[in-house]
């Protein structure tokens, strides 16, 4: 085969593999995509990874709790749920990793992003007052940014900042 020919075909064969990560068929072994099979709550979400279902946990964000067993249902909690779950119910995402990997309870800790349109969803939620920003330390990468969503989302009394 020419030269011209070899680099056709491996500049072919490289865009169908980036288009298959984009698509979150696969994660290139990283883990860093899948399909969104369960919305737990406001935070919390369930996603196909590899074959291998993943808790995930959102970095930098907190919605209120709707089945919390000492805190309960709180105030704007099913509503957290039910907007988190509009933005990625059956949806692609590509998961962001911070420095920690897990929490406590063995889910994975993540910065959210929608395959589609690349909906950054940690941070849509702070906007649409849905969340307040939650900055646990080493995992601060966009703590800044959730922190001036806040600000914008309570002065303009967005969703929680309404509500509660």
């Amino acid at each position: 085969m020419s030269r011209r020919i070899v680099i056709v075909l491996l500049v072919v064969l490289a865009a169908a593999g980036g288009a298959k990560m984009l698509r979150g068929d696969d994660d290139g072994g990283t883990g860093d995509a899948g399909r969104v099979v369960r919305v737990v709550d406001g935070d919390t979400i369930a996603v196909l990874v590899s074959g291998r279902r993943e808790m995930v946990r959102y970095i930098g964000v907190d919605t209120p709790e709707t089945r919390h067993p000492t805190k309960g249902r709180q105030c704007y909690g099913p509503a957290a749920s039910a907007f988190n779950a509009r933005l990625v119910a059956g949806e692609r995402v590509r998961l962001e990793r911070d420095v920690e990997e897990r929490d406590r309870y063995g889910r994975l800790l993540a910065y959210v992003y929608r395959v589609r349109d690349s909906l950054f969803v940690n941070g849509e939620l702070v906007r649409r007052g849905y969340a307040k920003p939650l900055t646990i330390a080493p995992d601060v990468r966009h703590a800044d940014r959730f922190l001036a969503l806040a600000r914008e989302a309570r002065q303009a009394r967005r969703g929680l900042w309404a509500e509660c």
